[in-house]
């Protein structure tokens, strides 16, 4: 039977040096990807209402926004930082048949946490295992989307065990702050369907700060409904149906996540590899095409291929990162996926308005099933007028299949922050992150001005 004590116990049974060498450089890697992917959102415009925000209603606490002077209480900082690690949609994602959540979206709220502590590098990466071990264990076993749930739904529960730890809770006020954290705070899936709109990459912010508050309470003695799971209804009668869990002290379900190589969504990474594959190799003019055809796996199709709504009318960021037509489109003609792709201007272009509606999307149950197994499969077919490309994904460069060496980390990481830091900032980040165990959190964040 899946608990609050269950998951308590846990995340007090959890060591960082008890780790394999594996796991721990799997999440210092993860680390370093979401603060270069915090430093390229600095600046964009829903991120800028969190600031405008968080400084106007928190101004005061020992955290710091991370790309600013200004600090906040732990609930604040969670807030905004998530916002930094997920807004731009190039996080990590925990790959599950009915699930796919953002491990990634717990890290400010464990950083916060334990900076408010003052704990160690070591420390920070045992409660961000346990954060990633909790939510993975729930995508897998407990998804919640085909019942209407958000995915962040998991991230209150995963993010407050993580959050919690750090903050020394002891088992009773880890119970309670579980209790609080997802009795109170569970997400409609309307968030992702139909017209997408800016709260799809402010929504696990809102969670991570929710999580953050839950442990405080918790901490000041606030009781919580400790039955969460299996109380008259409670989260498996009315959120997740019945379930169970096996929590891995090793934390290895960190293996399981994906780290991305373009900047879009998760289901998308292994089609625009390939439609660039396919541009690069036969330079395809993009004003020739005819069609393009995508064969996928059912949750590509349901969530970006238009099984939640049209995916054909694409005006902003929001719109353009949660769909299948866009980003072909536009990796085609650009034979890239960066944050260019989603400029207002690039998005209203004739070009890829003319040409993303040339694209078709349908679901094939066989790469369905190569997903659940463990794949991304992609099959793709560019019709030209005197010619047809064709390509076949089995999954891309950052799928745990194919996982991102510490070089390619360290790419991405100086790429996304090449506009705000010198390369001796970069360096120092890096390498406190490489030996993040050896230091205090308060080492790492003093960096992220």
């Amino acid at each position: 039977m899946t608990t609050t004590a269950e998951l308590a116990d846990f995340a007090l049974s959890v060591a960082y040096d008890e780790l394999s060498d594996d796991v721990q450089e799997e999440l210092k890697k993860r680390v370093l990807d979401s603060i270069g992917i915090a430093v390229g959102a600095l600046g964009a415009d829903a991120v800028e209402i969190v600031h405008e925000t968080s400084v106007e209603m928190d101004t005061a606490g020992p955290c710091r926004l991370w790309g600013s002077d200004d600090t906040a209480a732990p609930p604040t900082a969670a807030l905004y930082n998530t916002t930094l690690t997920r807004y731009l949609d190039y996080m990590d994602s925990f790959l599950a048949p009915g699930e796919t959540p953002h491990p990634s979206d717990n890290i400010a709220s464990v950083i916060a946490c334990a900076e408010q502590q003052g704990l160690t590098g070591a420390d920070l990466l045992a409660g961000i295992g346990v954060a990633y071990e909790v939510q993975g264990e729930l995508a897998w076993n407990a998804p919640v989307r085909d019942r209407g749930w958000d995915h962040v739904t998991h991230t209150v529960l995963s993010a407050a065990t993580g959050a919690g730890l750090v903050s020394e809770l002891d088992r009773e006020e880890l119970r309670n702050a579980i209790g609080i954290a997802g009795t109170a705070h569970n997400a409609l899936r309307v968030t992702r369907t139909g017209g997408i709109n800016e709260w799809k990459g402010i929504a696990s912010a809102n969670a991570a700060r929710n999580a953050v508050y839950s442990v405080a309470l918790a901490d000041h003695g606030m009781e919580g409904p400790t039955n969460l799971f299996e109380g008259q209804k409670g989260w498996k009668q009315i959120v997740s149906g019945e379930f169970e869990i096996d929590l891995d002290t090793g934390c290895e379900r960190v293996f399981d996540t994906m780290t991305k190589r373009y900047v879009a969504e998760t289901y998308a990474q292994s089609a625009v590899e390939g439609i660039i594959e396919l541009a690069e190799e036969h330079d395809i003019d993009a004003s020739r095409v005819e069609s393009i055809h995508l064969d996928t796996f059912e949750g590509a199709k349901l969530i970006i291929g238009g099984g939640e709504g049209s995916r054909y009318e694409v005006e902003t960021k929001a719109q353009a990162d949660h769909s299948l037509p866009y980003m072909l489109a536009a990796a085609l003609i650009d034979r890239q996926m960066t944050n260019d792709a989603y400029d207002p201007e690039r998005i209203q272009r004739d070009d890829v308005q003319t040409l993303l509606r040339k694209v078709t999307v349908e679901e094939d149950e066989v790469l369905t099933e190569r997903f659940e197994n463990g794949e991304m499969p992609a099959n793709i077919e560019i019709e030209l007028d005197d010619s047809t490309y064709q390509i076949e994904k089995d999954d891309f460069s950052g799928h745990p299949n194919n996982p991102m060496s510490w070089a390619q980390i360290e790419e991405k990481f100086t790429t996304m922050t090449d506009d705000r830091y010198a390369r001796e900032r970069q360096n120092e980040i890096i390498e406190t992150v490489k030996s993040l165990d050896t230091y205090d959190v308060s080492d790492l964040v003093e960096l992220l001005d």
